[in-house]
């Protein structure tokens, strides 16, 4: 377990903050990969309507993601609750009780619902790649879809190179870990079609973005 601390908890509730002013496009998704497990837990967790006390508490001294770190606690914990706050209690529900498949796949909604850098890759890459007849991506593909996205969003600019580097290595091990790619090493294009459990719950809340998304890469 972890001792809780007051400045941590402060910051992060700070940083877990959203504004108007964010920009289209942010690094917020280096921090992990789908992470389905601890988002069970996080989700269980929400489904209670933790206090702030009691969430960093959950967090950092029940330790309930089992991080070596509380700064990898926090960490992961605020990309998982911006991630799900993105979706309702109806499907933090069929994340806590549904099968793998289900729940891999409402992950990615959320992923993608917090991240348009991943909803507009594999909108414009990965679909634009099938469409194309082509196998697999390449790492040239990262580094033309970065080159657009400077124009939508000029701060793209000023990533390092570290965090381009880090934000493609995220990005293709989600698809491998969604098995929409064979794997992160190979990058072959495995397109999925949606559990129809989950395509009614996009539909029925005219998700019309992420359904684009995750159905024309197929």
């Amino acid at each position: 377990m972890f001792e809780a601390s007051a400045a941590a908890v402060t910051l992060d509730s700070e940083q877990f903050t959203h504004t108007a002013t964010m920009p289209l496009y942010n690094a917020e998704i280096s921090a992990g990969s789908l992470l389905t497990l601890e988002s069970k837990r996080v989700a269980a967790l929400l489904l209670t309507a933790p206090d702030e006390a009691t969430w960093w508490h959950a967090i950092e001294v029940d330790n309930i993601l089992q991080k070596k770190t509380p700064a990898s606690a926090r960490r992961q914990a605020t990309l998982i609750r911006k991630r799900l706050n993105t979706l309702d209690t109806q499907a933090w529900k069929v994340l806590v009780e549904r099968e793998h498949e289900v729940v891999t796949q409402l992950i990615l909604v959320a992923a993608v619902k917090h991240s348009q850098l991943l909803g507009d890759f594999m909108l414009n890459v990965y679909a634009q790649r099938q469409r194309s007849l082509e196998h697999a991506l390449a790492p040239s593909d990262w580094h033309d879809f970065l080159t657009e996205c400077v124009h939508r969003d000029p701060a793209v600019a000023n990533w390092s190179a570290s965090t381009r580097a880090k934000l493609f290595q995220v990005i293709v091990r989600i698809l491998a870990e969604a098995k929409y790619l064979a794997s992160a090493s190979s990058m072959k294009l495995t397109p999925q079609s949606l559990h129809p459990e989950v395509r009614r719950y996009l539909r029925d809340h005219e998700e019309t973005y992420v359904l684009d998304c995750l159905e024309r890469a197929k």
